[in-house]
């Protein structure tokens, strides 16, 4: 039975691997062929799905994502997918619990700066985001604030309307 439940599980996440990447190439393609961003996003190796994990928190203006513990203080911070150095973190986010958190539900509040990838239909869009950051950093010179979330709203209206679910 062991054995059983492992292939299964095996084979979900198979499965779960397709689907994300169908997700993130769908999205890749809108911002590319509708919004003009750089071609790279359409090309991801296996290595680039490592930056996804539940939990991160995107700060919409500043492009890093937030690793929160449990207790709510920051385990790793990015700028896009480049790891934030030691010293950057601890002075961009303090050693303490981040400001953001909630002690009493262990859970961060919901704010218009940040977003917050809590589940694991959201990963493919947090690569996505990610790379649009380091992008965007390469083509402006590391000037901030970004303003690309309107092209992910734009992108997920487009993908998800519901006149692309209809039969012909």
């Amino acid at each position: 039975m062991p054995e059983m439940a492992a292939a299964l599980h095996h084979g979900s996440l198979r499965v779960a691997s397709h689907i994300s990447v169908l997700i993130y190439n769908s999205f890749a393609q809108f911002l590319v062929k509708e919004k003009g961003y750089d071609k790279e996003l359409l090309t991801v190796t296996p290595e680039d799905w490592d930056f996804c994990c539940k939990g991160l928190a995107l700060d919409l203006e500043d492009g890093n994502f937030i690793k929160l513990a449990d207790n709510g203080t920051v385990l790793r911070a990015s700028h896009g997918t480049k790891m934030l150095a030691p010293e950057l973190l601890a002075e961009e986010y303090g050693r303490k619990e981040w400001k953001h958190f909630m002690p009493d539900s262990g859970m961060a509040c919901r704010s218009g700066k940040y977003y917050f990838y809590d589940n694991y239909f959201d990963l493919p869009g947090a690569l996505l985001c990610a790379r649009v950051v380091d992008s965007l950093t390469k083509q402006n010179n590391g000037q901030k604030p970004f303003d690309f979330w309107k092209d992910i709203v734009a992108g997920i209206q487009h993908n998800y309307k519901m006149s692309a679910f209809k039969g012909e």
